[in-house]
């Protein structure tokens, strides 16, 4: 029981700092509309596997992609996982090009059993990421002047989330209800050269959101042997309306004469979408495993800033494996879990919609591969998991910024006997 306290206390104190770290995870221009960049909700051996987790149930690893997913742990056991990346972006825009590097802590979730059939998990996962700086000189007529344009802020999900299986070891249900919270902060700045005497002008928008979010999730699991078994799951997040303070303020004029006006606003809609979501995972002689993820979201249906079609559907395809050589050898490369992935996905954003796009706006595609792998530790039940992934962001227009991506991630899991009661002669 003091070991458990003492984890729940040094876990408090990360979950207050992982939002001030977790939110400037990027440096894309792109993050400049609606939420940002949206965060991968995988976690541990998913994320190595292209980010499923829909189909997936396992007793080693906590899995908030589907809350029924809690339930199959086991009764005597205790998991805590905490994780960071990093990565390296590289942007080109025609012959410019640029590279940026980012790091920090993204998650950390804990997992424990309240019944036989009956798990709770506790998380903190990002939900949004918002990160960039850029700019260009403009001249018109006779006057010249520097546009800069600057962003930061995200947003997070904490949440709590139960499970229980209605028919033992084959159909389990879940339910997680999260905290949604952030700021996000843009930023638009108009300076003027001395000799054209303009007076400069910056307006800063800043979003503070605050609301409930619920998934809801389901798995049934078919058994063809002892050691066989296909897995199906699905899961559904209802759409809602934020809860969200917009504050603005523009400030005109230099460092030594300027004058500033400030507004807040409490009335302005904004919304998250309906998100449906299916997966499928088939495991053979716990030594391979295979699965395949899709998500649905209506975010054509959102509210931003009380305006409504700035967003448009959203799907996402994910496939990955794992192949773990020999469970039993003592022989510690044939105990390591090696994995791979790939993964499809179209954004949410409409970038500079007008009358030449039918005000459809232009997207971009991502296409990503991962491969990972987990590395057990002494005792057989914890892993470090490492994943490495490579993104190619590609815009439907020609002009626009062209990314790519390296990310790396390790987190680590602590999978104990916590609630098992030795007995000593």
């Amino acid at each position: 029981m003091l070991r458990i306290n003492r984890l729940v206390i040094i876990s408090f104190l990360i979950f207050t700092q992982v939002a001030l770290w977790g939110q400037n995870n990027t440096n894309s221009p792109y993050t400049r509309f609606g939420y940002g960049g949206l965060a991968d909700r995988a976690l541990g051996a998913g994320k190595a596997m292209g980010g499923i987790g829909i189909g997936l149930r396992s007793k080693q690893q906590i899995n908030p992609m589907n809350p029924a997913s809690y339930s199959c742990m086991d009764s005597m056991t205790f998991i805590f996982d905490i994780g960071a990346s990093g990565q390296v972006s590289w942007f080109k825009e025609g012959d410019q090009s640029e590279r940026k590097l980012n790091g920090n802590i993204e998650s950390l979730a804990m997992q424990f059993p309240l019944a036989r059939g009956l798990a709770m998990s506790i998380g903190l996962l990002p939900y949004s990421f918002v990160g960039y700086e850029f700019g260009e000189i403009a001249e018109q007529n006779d006057l010249v002047w520097t546009e800069a344009f600057a962003g930061q802020g995200g947003l997070n999900d904490l949440y709590a989330g139960i499970s229980y299986e209605i028919w033992k070891k084959r159909l389990a249900v879940g339910v997680n209800a999260g905290f949604l919270f952030g700021s996000i902060t843009h930023s638009r700045a108009l300076v003027f050269s001395e000799a054209t005497g303009g007076d400069d002008v910056t307006r800063r928008q800043k979003y503070r959101i605050r609301d409930l979010k619920l998934d809801f999730g389901i798995q049934y699991v078919h058994p063809f042997s002892a050691t066989d078994q296909l897995v199906i799951g699905a899961t559904y997040s209802p759409r809602n309306s934020l809860n969200t303070t917009v504050y603005e303020e523009q400030i005109v004029g230099t460092s030594t004469s300027a004058y500033s006006r400030q507004d807040t606003v409490t009335t302005s809609k904004f919304g998250m979408p309906d998100s449906y979501g299916l997966g499928v995972s088939f495991v053979r002689s716990n030594q391979w495993t295979v699965g395949a993820d899709m998500i649905y979201e209506t975010w054509n249906k959102c509210y931003f800033n009380n305006e409504k079609g700035q967003f448009k559907n959203r799907v996402r395809l994910a496939l990955g494996g794992e192949y773990i050589p020999n469970m039993r050898s003592r022989n510690y490369l044939a105990n390591v879990s090696y994995r791979v992935g790939v993964h499809y996905s179209n954004s949410y954003l409409r970038v500079n919609p007008s009358g030449e796009n039918a005000y459809e706006g232009y997207g971009y595609k991502e296409i990503g591969a991962t491969i990972g792998f987990g590395f057990p530790m002494i005792d057989n039940r914890s892993f470090v998991n490492v994943a490495f992934e490579y993104v190619k962001v590609r815009p439907e227009l020609r002009t626009m910024i062209d990314e790519q991506y390296f990310r790396f991630s390790l987190s680590y899991t602590f999978n104990e006997f916590w609630f098992f009661k030795r007995k000593v002669d």
